[in-house]
């Protein structure tokens, strides 16, 4: 049964005065509005001030908008074709202003009256020396209430569809002014506790939806924001927190001991001795594994820092515990680089590795699938091939996922569920998170922060060029090259069907081909078009140093290790993201020679563009550089968060909400400590709504 708050919200949205079937239609199809619940959950994206009246004689051309009062004369018609123009006089008791429209003239000539009073709306800008209105909103004063008179305007985004029909954003507002008059305090119920609104001091929820939408200051509608902000971070950190306390209760493999495989490496074969952060980490992931639950653990690890060694350390306690483990990495590149990079320090211990790809032959691929599921091989490295129904292990401890933002939610547990009982999960980014991102993306999980690079590591210098400084750069190049060192030059290649991009890192690799000709120079090319064997061919002449300078798209932007390449020049710099740019000069820096990046730019720089282009230059943080990114781009453009469940959020700004999110995240544990069941009085409102939503799976499932 239906309460009477659910009957109100759930009100089809045709029943709204003003909207009909077909206007109905329009909204449903534009913008997911079905019910009056949908409509109020439509925010504004911003406010006109209308609280200020201005007197004419008080304009200048220091005011963006004003709003004014008064009537209109001398209308007419003047100009002849494009430059055909209707004008008036709009006039108060303090002065005049000529108005300005160059469309739908005959509709306003029709419609303009002069013995009316009117509110006008709009932008003044100086023309010929004399100040005018062009496209003023005008709407009489007759047809103002006493609720709409003086109060902030709320604008809405709507498509151009829903134009079409008239829906616009002061239409929006009209119907939204329609639903919050029939809006009483038994349709709204209170989900957040009573102690929560006190503590935090937040607006209940029936005013912070009239304000957000009809605010009568701006201190209210800046608490009506803030409050329904918190409402949704609270809510996502809920469901968050209630995975995690769930995933705690989940049995896990009992790692038991730390044997001769780990020892044997740890103490013989270590080939550099461990920073601090890498035991620290260890030592987290340690406890996980004796605890008898499963581990859930996010290894964050700027690019360098080690986290390849810490999975694979990780990785021997579960062959010490005659368990296998697996890594599945993005692309074959990566994989191919994590097997040869890991088969000496297997070969030196006794433990059997495998490699699964897409590209895996089939007589190769048969024998490999045997000796999983016979538990033969103890380590399996692989690409989504690993997820496929023939790979069947013969006893799986722990899962690794390196550069997880690359893959589904759904496909990372379609590997851990190939274990009767699940196994240990470690996923790795070298893709910093921002703390507020991290919390709300990766709530669910335990997180381990690599926050050290190896000793001896210098930080990589990085500079800005311009086109029309080539000539120098190539003069750098020779210099580094005449050194013994090797350079990478990478070109954007932002969807490798797009042809104009292969052109140029063709003209490209020939322009260099011939600023560095044979025989004192030989010069590489990769890119995503070519075949497997031949990238592979490629990219191993320049791993031997056969070839000093390698010409690419992004498909190194991880899984190549060159310790000689010192030089990173990326061509059109301004085209990347800043957590591609990143991730891109991560490939040098790797030896123990002073490595370089190179941004290269044309002089016509966004001005989004030249932040990213001196946050670059100005750190090596790639947690400082994520925070900009976040700023630049939002969280729904972040590298990876859209393949991972991004959150659809309504109203709050991961980029620039942090305190909220932190706000929220201590109130949400502060109740499951308390109250775990929702089963408190003050907690049933709580419990009931989460109820409603637990019936619309696909909330749950973007944050999951």
């Amino acid at each position: 049964m239906q309460t009477r708050t659910q009957h109100f919200l759930d009100t089809p949205i045709e029943y709204l005065k003003g909207v009909g079937p077909e206007r109905a239609a329009i909204l449903k199809n534009e913008a997911a509005i079905y019910t009056f619940g949908d409509l109020l959950k439509l925010y504004p994206y911003r406010y006109i001030d209308r609280t200020q009246f201005y007197s004419i004689e008080h304009i200048d051309n220091t005011q963006t908008y004003i709003q004014l009062k008064g009537k209109i004369k001398n209308i007419q018609e003047v100009g002849n074709g494009r430059a055909r123009r209707l004008t008036a006089v709009f006039y108060d008791n303090s002065g005049q202003i000529e108005l300005v429209w160059f469309q739908g003239l005959k509709w306003l000539q029709k419609s303009l009256s002069q013995t009316e009073t009117y509110i006008l709306y709009g932008k003044p800008t100086w023309f010929n020396g004399k100040m005018n209105i062009t496209h003023p909103e005008l709407e009489k004063l007759a047809d103002y209430n006493a609720e709409t008179v003086g109060i902030f305007r709320s604008m809405y985004n709507t498509s151009e569809k829903m134009k079409t029909k008239n829906l616009d954003s002061k239409a929006i507002f009209k119907l939204m002014q329609q639903l919050l008059s029939q809006l009483k305090p038994e349709h709204i119920s209170d989900m957040l506790p009573a102690s929560i609104l006190s503590k935090y001091k937040l607006l209940n929820r029936l005013d912070a939806i009239r304000n957000i939408h009809l605010p009568q200051t701006l201190a209210l509608q800046n608490e009506a924001v803030k409050r329904l902000k918190f409402e949704e971070l609270f809510l996502i950190q809920l469901n968050l927190l209630q995975l995690k306390i769930i995933r705690k209760r989940e049995a896990g493999i009992y790692f038991e001991k730390i044997d001769a495989t780990f020892k044997s490496f740890y103490d013989t074969h270590l080939p550099f001795e461990l920073t601090n952060a890498q035991k620290r980490v260890l030592k987290e992931i340690r406890k996980d594994t004796l605890s008898g639950k499963q581990m859930n653990r996010l290894l964050q690890g700027d690019v360098g820092s080690g986290k390849t060694m810490v999975a694979f350390l990780t990785m021997l306690m579960a062959v010490d515990n005659q368990h296998q483990a697996a890594l599945m990495a993005p692309t074959e590149i990566l994989a191919q680089q994590h097997f040869a990079g890991l088969s000496a320090y297997c070969s030196q211990i006794g433990v059997r590795m495998v490699l699964l790809t897409g590209s895996t032959k089939a007589k190769e691929r048969k024998h490999i699938l045997q000796d999983i599921a016979s538990g033969e091989a103890h380590l399996i490295i692989g690409t989504h091939a690993l997820l496929e129904d023939a790979v069947q292990f013969h006893n799986l401890g722990i899962v690794v996922i390196d550069e997880q933002h690359r893959f589904g939610v759904a496909q990372r547990a379609k590997l851990w569920k190939k274990n009767t009982v699940l196994p240990h999960v470690l996923v790795m980014t070298a893709t910093p998170i921002p703390r507020t991102l991290a919390m709300t993306l990766y709530g669910d999980l335990d997180v381990s922060v690599l926050d050290e690079l190896p000793p001896g590591r210098k930080p990589i210098k990085t500079v800005h060029r311009y086109e029309t400084q080539r000539i120098a750069v190539f003069e750098f190049m020779r210099d580094e090259i005449a050194k013994g060192r090797q350079i990478y030059i990478v070109y954007p290649l932002i969807d490798e069907s797009e042809k104009v991009d292969l052109i140029d890192l063709q003209n490209g690799f020939e322009s260099i081909s011939r600023a560095f000709p044979l025989p004192t120079y030989n010069v590489s090319i990769v890119h995503g078009k070519m075949k497997a064997e031949n990238k592979d061919f490629e990219m191993q002449r320049f791993v031997k140093g056969e070839t000093q300078i390698m010409v690419a798209t992004t498909v190194i932007e991880v899984g190549v290790n060159v310790p000689n390449a010192s030089v990173m020049i990326i061509e059109n710099a301004e085209r990347f993201g800043l957590s591609q740019l990143h991730q891109l000069r991560g490939r040098v820096g790797r030896g123990a020679e002073q490595s370089f990046c190179i941004l290269m730019t044309t002089h016509k720089l966004t001005a989004d563009g030249k932040k990213r282009i001196q946050t670059m230059v100005e750190t090596n943080d790639g947690f400082k550089i994520s925070e900009v990114d976040l700023e630049l781009r939002g969280p729904g453009n972040m590298d990876g968060t859209q393949q991972s469940g991004n959150i659809d959020l309504k109203i709050a700004n991961l980029a620039t909400d942090g305190p909220i999110v932190e706000e929220a995240r201590k109130a949400a544990i502060a109740l499951l400590e308390a109250d775990a069941t929702f089963n408190k009085i003050e907690h049933l409102s709580l419990k009931n709504y989460l109820m409603q939503l637990n019936t619309n799976k696909s909330f749950w499932q973007n944050v999951s």
